[in-house]
């Protein structure tokens, strides 16, 4: 019997095979950007600037300001469009002796930037340079003129941190599982010899039930193409999961997951996967939105902090979150990326990341890599908040359920009268009476922001009566 990863390959050869003889396969063809006709100089990554310690630009990332007009807006849940922030600037700049606008400070607790990078200056440098030398750089998609050196070498660069073959950079991370799971799904129609698809045909894709919306959205298109049979297992529950892979008749099997679940913060449970992959055979996904540069000693992620790299097939980012910059890309085999160029429509279809942003990046990564007090400041605020409010959490994400949206809402709006900016999560996001309110961490808030934030949330909420929960057991695809 052929390994799972030998039988994936062999389909996918073969559905590359079939693309060719269709004259259907689609290459990059990077174009090389440099200030004069000679070749582009490499980027000295030992050039970069990197810091051992949390300097003052580091808190813009977690301070904002809002003004006050919009400020009243939310304190009294009134809608807010951004217009009276306009009309305040117009007033202040083209009336003589009018107010300059008022503004609340806020400290951010409900954002995804968990290393603080979005305001680093050496990622900010990287951009502006690219942009003092490129502009934005070709415009169009990745397969027509938007696919540079710089892409390249960002894709380079990811494809290293993930332990895979290649990498493969997508505008944003819901456009990379888009692409993936509709090229999954393509197998089996590429591969029927049949006007009629037969379960040798047919690709079953199982997915958690708390899979982020990109997931669910992605098999919903790749179950269009009738090659493929989607089952939905219990949020982490892989004694269902195993019975669910143990009745179905169909060899090819996807498994696909969050890695770290963005509306609970629980971890999926990589080591029974990585069980129950050798078990079964199946191409084994995972969204590490939420893990890349937060999790492992090189920011890995949520695969190398449970040491089980080379178990993951494919492996699915963002850019978005702890990188501080934006775009998302699918990490994998140079077989499997080629397949994806080929197939995947929201790559194909999608105007590649600008040249400026995909510099960033790359420095991003090299500073995520490098600076490893921010890892490490960031779980110290994990171990702090548990130890402030006696909530058992596993992770930078902290999910406070409280129930009804009214009570989600006020306790929100407390937290904005004190300060801090916690957005009240509702449905469709969340099913009904499980509204929460989402706090995030980060490396950039200290000791103090969390004291303070514990207080003003033991004035809103009984702490002891919620917890980091998974609040419901299904999701409809």
């Amino acid at each position: 019997m052929r390994t799972e990863m030998n039988s994936w390959d062999h389909w996918v050869e073969q559905a590359l095979s079939k693309l060719e003889a269709l004259q259907l396969l689609r290459s990059l063809r990077p174009i090389h950007l440099s200030q004069s006709n000679s070749e582009p100089e490499p980027i000295n990554t030992d050039d970069l600037e990197v810091f051992d310690e949390m300097c003052h630009w580091d808190r813009a990332s977690v301070e904002v300001r809002i003004s006050e007009a919009t400020f009243q807006k939310w304190v009294k849940d009134i809608p807010s469009s951004g217009d009276e922030y306009i009309h305040g600037y117009k007033e202040t700049h083209d009336k003589v002796g009018a107010s300059p606008q008022q503004f609340q400070k806020l400290l951010l607790f409900s954002g995804n930037d968990y290393l603080g990078l979005s305001s680093h200056p050496t990622i900010s440098k990287a951009a502006v340079k690219a942009a003092q030398l490129h502009g934005m750089g070709p415009r169009g998609s990745a397969l027509i003129c938007g696919y540079t050196n710089y892409h390249r070498l960002l894709e380079s660069s990811l494809a290293d941190l993930k332990k895979k073959e290649d990498c493969l950079l997508c505008p944003t991370g819901f456009s990379a599982n888009m692409a993936l799971l509709v090229t999954i799904g393509s197998v089996g129609s590429l591969l029927s010899a049949h006007e009629r698809d037969s379960k040798d045909d047919q690709v079953a894709i199982f997915s958690d039930s708390l899979n982020h919306a990109s997931i669910i959205d992605g098999i919903r298109l790749a179950v269009r193409q009738r090659s493929v049979k989607f089952l939905v297992y219990r949020h982490c529950d892989m004694a269902h999961l195993n019975a669910l892979l143990s009745c179905c008749t169909i060899e090819k099997k996807v498994v696909v997951t969050d890695s770290l679940f963005s509306m609970d913060g629980d971890f999926a449970p990589m080591e029974e996967l990585s069980k129950l992959r050798k078990r079964h055979g199946f191409l084994l996904v995972i969204d590490d939105a939420h893990g890349t540069f937060v999790c492992g000693k090189n920011g890995g992620g949520v695969a190398e902090e449970f040491n089980c790299e080379y178990d993951v097939d494919i492996c699915v980012g963002t850019l978005s979150k702890a990188a501080g910059c934006h775009g998302g890309f699918i990490a994998c085999s140079k077989k499997w990326k080629q397949f994806i160029q080929s197939r995947g429509r929201s790559f194909i279809f999608s105007t590649a990341i600008p040249v400026p942003m995909a510099a960033a990046a790359h420095a991003a990564v090299i500073v995520a890599k490098k600076e490893t007090w921010r890892r490490r400041e960031i779980w110290n605020r994990v171990k702090e908040f548990q130890n402030l409010t006696g909530i058992a959490i596993t992770s930078p994400i902290i999910s406070l359920v409280v129930g009804s949206e009214e009570k989600a809402l006020e306790a929100s709006r407390h937290l904005l009268r004190s300060g801090f900016h916690v957005t009240a999560i509702r449905p469709p996001t969340v099913p009904p009476n499980s509204c929460r309110l989402r706090v995030t961490l980060s490396a950039t808030h200290t000791t103090e922001d969390l004291r303070k934030l514990t207080t003003a949330l033991s004035r809103c909420i009984k702490l002891h009566e919620v917890g980091n929960q998974s609040s419901y057991k299904y999701s409809k695809l």
